[in-house]
């Protein structure tokens, strides 16, 4: 321990924006172009341990429990016991607050579960840093960096730990989080003085900033709580308790329920005094009517509903950020996403290189794992082609990706896929690119800028300096003023920049991604690199589309859900794309172009109007999707957006639902995103709408359920109170009823995986409330017909078969028991089959029904509960009685079905 505290002692760097670096990695014994040895990672991991915040303390078992007691339904059912314990029904007492210590159990054990599994799925969301290490760059899980790890950062990247900068090019940090500015601060690699303030060290990066723009590199200085954010900050990662607008709706729902009967109550009980009853049978109707109300299923349900099918939901791939996008999922009108690694595998490879003297076409040998160069069908060796070797070379140093030692295959590339494919082309043609570097060491890097979208290295020639450029084709050839050819470097005049741009277009016609590469030579590395330019050629990039994406395109189409694409490529690429993959039909609207999207304009209607009529916005800037996500929302869609780039972010907050990119997105529009695609698969994102839909379905349908049986209850109690007839069932068979045929089945709705005409319908409102008009119709129908069935069994038993009021109680409680499980039966679509269909193909279902039947059994044959219940044996007429007249609801209601009516 002694040694540990020395260690960390002699590797702080204090005040290390005051330092040179060269000081800095000296102190941390690093050597920046190296990193750190695994050996000397495991010491520091053990002398600083992970570097995470301090975790506050999360919602532990005993406040989950006592969180169960807090609801205006166990009070009222609390009340209930009071007084029944007053009136000297101890029994009855008793057991209220034994089934009061049951269902806080459900819903104590259920809970638990959903919020280890909300913990749990949080989990799934790992961050991670690019770093150096032994030589080689790597990507780790954020909370394994240590003092003296050397990062690379790029615009989009989370800062994970404090950081002395070493180099940067175009770096600006959004230190919003930290310091309160509002705007992003640029950043370099000169100290400043030690009274500098935290928002004064240009110098520094800090942990839970967010970088930009640009690129840079930096040495850890401080992880975890020696951080300036654990420093000064309370911030925690804890699992916090969501409530939904869905869970709000519900627990009113369960209020107004409470009040209604509670004012059923009243009169009933204002009634039986009028009439001159017996004050405790007024009491015990009073108990009945309370314990009747209390609907115990409804918030464990809701809970359990919400978090088993999010789980799915990430079992697919889409992991769920918010409880609330669950809701929002499920009305989705329109679907603004990504060309590249959404719709297309974003697997880049180099197909073609149009040079100034002719098409070189690129195959990849997959057996042999190396490219096939090729000019008017001889095969060509890159060695002999001066220019074409020049052009790869510049692709291969203007460059920020890396290959992996341990495998040749591109997939095993670290960085921007298409960087990836220009690198793995240059070095499989025979360039090595450490080798390269060694002659032509870099010496300044121009980060990649989406506004003028181009990027730049510098490389030491002797006196001089290689510039290295590549960028969108339109951009490049409009800064070059020349064009290398095999007879030397010629004037690139207006008519072969047409001619240019033809074979550019030609390129994106085929589908492919075209960038350009052109170089010059300067005499000073601070001189604009996009100056007078040589252009080399046009690289051609195929990234196929997914196989799924046809698919998924169509079933959004069948569903409701418009799909428009939204990119950065070029029109034609994006055109050609859309067309394989059925986005777009000969009868639709053409592509706009970004520039065509002049913001005065999107006000007029009618041009608004043909804006949200065409799938396909190509060359768009980051900034221009959030204006399409607000014309989309002032139009009335409910729109998803993708996005993976740090400028997507305020699209992605600014979307009913952002949704990320889990793979190649950066970690700041992950942390911006309501849901991130594990796969960046747009099929996932159909899944995900899918799993929206069914969710609240089943919220839905367990919600129908739960309050038609409850209301039957209070209806049966109500008019036999109000004929001045014997209760046909007593308060606690009412509370074992729900703890039995209100829970189980409705949590077997609950977690179902919904019905499969979900995606054939349009997507609902979001202003719709939980339950509709005709719900509530089907709510009172359901009810009348389970009433009329129990009050209908007691009457014949009491009046036809003159069985005493205990065996026809029995028959009472066993039909109202019975009539409730078969009406699970009624909650399936109209859409669906007799027999095959969303509620009999769930397997919870069965295992709730078997559940509730041997219950049901042991309330009349076990000794001991049965005499709590005060039930007896029905003996066989009593049984065929509940049995016949059980079936009648579901019978009717499978009528109905049948005829169309009565959608859930």
């Amino acid at each position: 321990m002694k040694e540990q505290r020395q260690n960390k002692k002699e590797l702080r760097a204090n005040q290390s924006w005051a330092t040179p670096e060269d000081h800095v990695l000296e102190s941390l014994r690093v050597d920046a172009d190296q990193g750190l040895t695994e050996s000397e990672i495991k010491t520091r991991r053990r002398t600083f341990g992970p570097n995470r915040l301090r975790q506050a303390q999360k919602r532990n078992a005993w406040q989950i429990l006592l969180e169960q007691f807090k609801s205006l339904l166990v009070i009222l059912l609390a009340a209930a016991a009071v007084v029944s314990l007053i009136f000297g029904e101890t029994v009855d007492s008793i057991a209220i607050f034994a089934v009061i210590l049951i269902n806080a159990s459900i819903g104590f054990f259920t809970e638990l579960r959903a919020v280890r599994s909300m913990e749990a799925l949080r989990k799934l969301s790992r961050v991670e840093a690019k770093v150096r290490r032994n030589g080689n760059t790597e990507m780790v899980s954020a909370e394994k960096l240590v003092p003296g790890d050397i990062v690379i950062l790029q615009g989009g990247d989370v800062v994970t730990a404090d950081i002395r900068l070493l180099q940067t090019s175009k770096l600006q940090a959004d230190e919003s989080a930290l310091t309160g500015e509002s705007v992003p601060v640029g950043k370099s690699t000169e100290k400043v003085p030690e009274d500098r303030v935290l928002a004064e060290r240009s110098c520094m990066a800090y942990k839970g900033t967010a970088i930009t723009r640009g690129a840079g590199e930096g040495v850890v200085v401080a992880t975890g709580m020696q951080t300036e954010l654990g420093h000064i900050s309370s911030l925690v990662e804890e699992a916090q308790d969501e409530i939904t607008p869905l869970e709000k709706r519900l627990d009113k729902l369960g209020q107004r329920l409470v009040w209604g009967t509670l004012a059923i109550a009243g009169l009933v009980a204002m009634s039986g005094i009028l009439i001159g009853k017996d004050p405790l049978l007024i009491i015990e109707t009073a108990i009945a009517l309370a314990v009747a109300t209390v609907p115990e299923g409804l918030p464990i349900v809701a809970t359990i509903a919400l978090a088993r099918g999010m789980w799915r939901m990430s079992q697919r791939n889409a992991l769920v950020r918010q409880l609330s996008a669950v809701e929002t999922l499920g009305s989705t009108t329109v679907i603004l996403t990504d060309k590249t690694g959404t719709l297309t595998e974003n697997e880049m490879s180099v197909v073609e290189l149009e040079l100034a003297s002719g098409e070189v076409e690129i195959t990849h040998d997959e057996s042999e794992g190396m490219p096939i160069f090729q000019k008017n069908g001889n095969q060509l060796d890159p060695s002999n082609d001066p220019v074409l070797i020049t052009a790869l070379e510049i692709g291969l140093l203007c460059n920020n990706a890396s290959l992996s030692t341990k495998s040749k295959e591109v997939e095993a590339g670290i960085g921007d896929p298409s960087e990836v494919a220009l690198l793995s082309t240059a070095e499989k043609a025979g360039l090595n690119r450490d080798e390269i570097l060694s002659e032509k060491p870099e010496v300044r890097e121009v980060a990649f800028d989406p506004e003028i979208k181009m990027m730049a290295t510098f490389h030491q020639l002797n006196s001089h300096y290689q510039v290295a450029v590549k960028g969108a084709p339109e951009a490049v050839i409009a800064s070059c003023r020349s064009v290398e050819t095999p007879e030397g470097e010629q004037q690139l005049k207006q008519e072969n920049r047409q001619k240019w741009e033809k074979r550019m277009d030609a390129m994106a016609q085929e589908g492919l991604r075209v960038m350009a590469l052109a170089t010059r030579e300067v005499v000073d590395q601070e001189l604009d690199p996009y100056e007078n330019l040589t252009l080399l050629g046009l690289v051609g990039l195929l990234d196929p589309p997914r196989k799924d994406v046809k698919e998924a395109i169509s079933a959004c189409k069948r569903a409701g859900v418009r799909v428009v694409m939204v990119t950065g490529d070029q029109a034609l690429t994006a055109q050609k794309i859309a067309q394989s993959v059925e986005l777009v039909e000969d009868s639709q609207p053409g592509t706009v172009h970004g520039q065509d999207l002049v913001t005065p304009e999107v006000g007029e209607e009618e041009h608004l109007q043909q804006l949200l009529q065409n799938p396909i916005f190509a060359r768009v800037e980051p900034k221009q999707k959030l204006d399409l996500v607000t014309t989309y929302q002032e139009a009335g869609e409910v729109v998803a957006m993708t996005g993976d780039g740090v400028n997507d972010a305020p699209a992605l907050k600014k979307a009913d639902i952002g949704i990320a990119m889990g793979m190649r997105g950066t970690q700041v529009a992950r942390e911006a995103a309501d849901m991130v695609l594990k796969d960046d698969a747009f099929s996932t994102i159909v899944a995900a709408i899918e799993g929206g839909r069914a969710i609240f379905n089943n919220i839905r349908k367990f919600v129908l359920y739960l309050l038609s049986c409850n209301v039957s209850e209070i209806l049966v109690v109500s008019l036999a109170s109000l004929a001045n007839a014997p209760l046909p069932i007593r308060p606690l068979q009412i509370l074992y009823l729900n703890l039995v045929t209100d829970v189980f089945p409705a949590l077997a709705l609950g977690v179902g995986e919904g019905d499969q005409g979900l995606m054939e319908r349009p997507p609902r409102d979001p202003k719709e409330p939980l339950l509709l008009r005709h719900h509530w119709w089907a709510i009172g129908g359901y009810s009348i017909l389970i009433t009329a069935s129990v009050l209908g069994a007691f009457a014949i038993a009491l009046l036809w078969f003159e069985m005493n009021t205990q065996r026809a109680v029995t028959i009472s409680f066993l039909t109202l028991a019975s009539c409730q499980l078969w009406h699970v039966f009624n909650m399936r679509s109209t859409k669906s089959s007799f027999l095959r269909n969303e509620v009999t193909r769930n397997r919870f279902v069965w295992g709730a029904l078997a559940l509730c039947t041997i219950l049901l059994l042991a309330a009349i044959y076990l000794p001991g509960l049965s005499d709590l219940l005060a039930t007896i044996d029905p003996q066989p007429v009593g049984w065929l009685l509940v049995l016949g007249m059980s079936l009648f609801p579901w019978a009717v209601g499978q009528i109905l079905k049948t005829f169309g009516l009565g959608e859930i």
